[in-house]
């Protein structure tokens, strides 16, 4: 098909980073066989891969300590001895970008010219003519020398597809359920810090910020930091899965010597481990019963249809992934998942051909208000209840005080008694459907969640936009609204908003004249 398209065309096609002669062999057929001036451009680092007529070369001293200071450094200024010995740093890495980078992202918190002598002396030693290995040697270096914490959170990037670019969301909520870092009180805090430090580094590239760009949107690595970190997994027996299983041995039992982390299979193909030694699991699995410690289970690949009560066993779980086409009723049992931050349900998109789909509804019971450790709730639209009635008195005993976003709650559930309970929410999203009508028409329940930062409404027919300012927290900053269908006088209140620093209108978010 693609040598259909291209042929009687002129074009140019570049094809970057090809690893193996093998592929670009089997690629090449796919072009036709004409002098037309086309032309087909690859970059690679094999220099046994034919049709190349260009090598880039190593970037001279100058460039290399330009590069070097400007990570180190940035805007500093130098001290002579630490220009000296950055200068011989700087050399032994042999003009290599990425090596450049890494080593002075290593020295960039580093102020005691001892360490600087130190790290030299330790490149020195990295002598090898192949610039790929020269370059691995130089990363290894670099991790480590970081924490216990920061390695961990490297390596966690090694479960991603190579050269795939990460929501920053997912990949901290992946780091705090897994239990990689230490603050247990401001987890979102960490993780952000601990992704700063990273790229500081130059051992994650920041890929999209946010429209003010204080804040990384997504990420990835460098596909030979890549390999570091699929070499580290293996090497080390981490226990980080993504579409894979451990390794077990020909008796059944698990192996540390014959561990196979990365062994990609089907749900059907799992093999059972008696010791239940698997911390994460992020594929369909059918006998979840087996996996005791689990911490993470993302059921990615398969449609549910009710709550799978084997999930009740994983006392251990932290974050729980469900992927649903129908309403879904959540069992009082839910409340023994004790340790759960993390709750996503995603919603299979169903197409109607006459008039607009239906959201799917998520049912909680009370019990839920016993998970005292969650921290994000995410689902295309759920009912939460009141707190049980013999506790209403005691409320603020039961809240949610580790919450930080929640969406998407219906409308009808915004009662004065839920909205105390998540009253510590930074992010929340509501939405209506067809029984909320004459829901939530008290316009001072919005003060009552003191920390709100995002609020998200959705097909609200404006009945949930206040009279007033005064009604919305002072603390919001990014406000989203979607069919919606306000008067475009309403935006007189919004304009009025001190802190409000993004507003997003969506379809038919406004209507009229």
């Amino acid at each position: 098909m693609l040598q259909k398209s291209l042929k009687g065309k002129r074009y140019l096609i570049v094809l970057d980073d090809m690893w193996k002669t093998e592929a670009w062999d089997t690629v090449r057929l796919c072009f036709p066989c004409e002098n037309k001036g086309n032309g087909i451009l690859l970059t690679t680092r094999n220099t046994e891969t034919k049709n190349l007529s260009l090598q880039m070369d190593s970037m001279g001293l100058d460039e290399s300590w330009s590069l070097f200071k400007s990570v180190a450094f940035s805007s500093e200024a130098l001290p002579y001895e630490f220009e000296t010995v950055g200068k011989q740093i700087a050399d032994e890495c042999h003009g290599l970008p990425l090596t450049i980078a890494v080593v002075a992202g290593l020295l960039k918190s580093k102020r005691a010219i001892e360490d600087w002598r130190s790290v030299a002396k330790d490149v020195k030693l990295l002598v090898t003519n192949d610039p790929d290995e020269r370059c691995s040697r130089v990363l290894g270096l670099s991790y480590n020398h970081l924490t216990s914490n920061l390695k961990a959170c490297l390596l966690h990037f090694g479960i991603f597809p190579e050269d795939s670019e990460i929501p920053v969301k997912n990949l901290m909520r992946s780091w705090m359920d897994e239990g990689f870092l230490k603050l247990e009180n401001d987890l979102e805090g960490e993780a952000e810090k601990c992704l700063q430090e990273l790229v500081d580094r130059c051992l994650v590239l920041v890929c999209n910020k946010s429209l003010d760009g204080t804040k990384i949107r997504s990420c990835k690595v460098h596909d030979l930091i890549y390999d570091l970190c699929v070499t580290e997994l293996q090497r080390e027996n981490i226990f980080i899965m993504n579409d894979i299983v451990l390794g077990v041995s020909k008796c059944g039992n698990l192996s540390m010597q014959k561990l196979q982390p990365f062994k990609r299979v089907t749900g059907d193909e799992i093999n059972y481990c008696p010791y239940g030694l698997y911390r994460a699991l992020l594929t369909p699995v059918h006998q979840l019963i087996h996996f005791k410690l689990l911490k993470v289970l993302e059921l990615r690949h398969i449609e549910i249809y009710n709550f799978p009560l084997q999930i009740l066993s994983l006392i251990w779980l932290r974050y729980l992934s469900l992927q649903c086409r129908e309403n879904l009723d959540i069992p009082p049992e839910i409340c023994r998942l004790w340790n759960l931050q993390t709750f996503i349900v995603q919603e299979v998109q169903t197409f109607i051909v006459h008039g607009p789909s239906r959201i799917v509804k998520i049912t909680f019971p009370e019990e839920i208000w016993g998970l005292m450790q969650l921290r994000h709730l995410k689902l295309p639209r759920f009912y939460l209840p009141d707190c049980p009635s013999e506790s209403v008195d005691k409320i603020r005993h039961l809240d949610f005080s580790n919450l930080q976003t929640i969406a998407y709650l219906s409308a009808r559930c915004c009662t004065k008694e839920v909205i105390l309970g998540i009253q510590h929410v930074k992010k929340l999203g509501i939405v209506q459907d067809e029984n909320d009508y004459g829901c939530f028409r008290d316009a001072g329940l919005f003060n009552n969640v003191h920390q709100l930062e995002t609020l998200s409404l959705l097909y609200l027919h404006n009945r949930l936009i206040p009279a007033s300012e005064k009604a919305f927290p002072a603390t919001l900053k990014k406000l989203k609204l979607k069919r919606t269908f306000l008067s475009w006088s309403c935006l007189d209140i919004i304009a009025e908003l001190t802190n409000l620093e993004v507003l997003k209108l969506m379809a038919d978010a406004c209507h009229g004249e």
